[in-house]
């Protein structure tokens, strides 16, 4: 199926009608309708049927559908990749991460970026690790934003910054004394607390070392992301254990956060095709990202 066919069956599936398939397509009416009967001639079907003066597709058009509108995203894709080439700080920033650092982190990283780079446009998404991985190794994306080892044969990690497991408490919790100190796991034995169910490794690794406290915690409460565990612990629902940069989103009185005495690393890594070569944009948001993630990771 030739490449103007596929355009024009798109263009006719989307308006329903040859004249406005020809005008979307800058065509004539008469050259639309030709188009058409060439393109079921190679095909050795029909794809649409006249009821009325509109076009209704056939059960094989309807099953071409998908297919075809995937074709034409990419053809979009690469006219907008082709129209970016003659200006380089003007390539599209196609960023995936984690919901934790779609809270603050990249958003604040990319209105930096625009700041310095007025022209940049930016694609920013947010994908679990081994749904990131895959983006990534489709093309979907170009820099991949997470907390967890990303290993993939395809992909390289870059180490960011690292912080620690942070314990968030409802306001009031602790002294001000209490505060300024890591609290012992072993401190969590007994308390109410809500219960990570997070699929990735820093969930895994929190559950297991909170299976090892005597008494274990009185978790009535599971939850899927670490901004909803933050959300209770707001409203008085007990404590949590979190990433560093869902406990900063608890600044300003909304939760107390202390370093729990862990001796495990919480590292932001920047994930990007091994084959790829960044461009100046990207380079300079992966460093706007450290930069950020540092004062939030490494104050003082």
């Amino acid at each position: 199926m030739r490449l103007r066919y596929i355009e024009l069956f798109h263009a006719v599936m989307t308006t329903n009608s040859l004249t406005g398939a020809a005008n979307l397509l800058n065509i004539s009416q008469p050259a639309a309708s030709k188009a058409l009967q060439q393109a079921e001639h190679q095909l050795g079907f029909t794809l649409f049927h006249r009821v009325r003066g509109r076009l209704h597709p056939t059960e094989q058009a309807l099953l071409l559908r998908p297919r075809v509108e995937k074709i034409i995203r990419d053809l979009h894709d690469l006219e907008r990749l082709t129209a970016n080439f003659a200006r380089p700080e003007s390539e599209p920033l196609r960023v995936t991460c984690t919901p934790t650092l779609a809270q603050s982190l990249v958003p604040d990283a990319t209105t930096l970026l625009r700041k310095a780079l007025p022209a940049a446009t930016a694609e920013l998404s947010t994908r679990h690790s081994a749904e990131m991985c895959e983006s990534l190794t489709l093309r979907e994306t170009d820099i991949g934003l997470t907390l967890q080892d990303a290993s993939h044969p395809e992909l390289r990690q870059e180490p960011l910054c690292q912080g620690r497991v942070m314990v968030i408490a409802p306001p009031g919790r602790w002294s001000p004394a209490e505060l300024a100190q890591p609290l012992p796991v072993a401190a969590l034995a007994g308390e109410p607390m809500i219960g990570i169910a997070v699929q990735d490794a820093l969930g895994s690794l929190l559950q297991s070392h909170l299976m090892h406290v005597d008494p274990p915690p009185q978790i009535s409460v599971w939850v899927q992301t670490y901004q909803l565990a933050c959300a209770l612990v707001a409203q008085g629902a007990g404590l949590a254990l979190v990433d560093p940069f869902t406990a900063s989103q608890g600044d300003g009185g909304v939760v107390q956060t202390r370093p729990l005495a862990l001796e495990l690393d919480v590292v932001l890594y920047a994930v990007y095709r091994l084959d790829s070569q960044l461009n100046p944009v990207q380079k300079h948001f992966i460093e706007l990202v450290r930069k950020l993630a540092r004062q939030v990771l490494e104050p003082g």
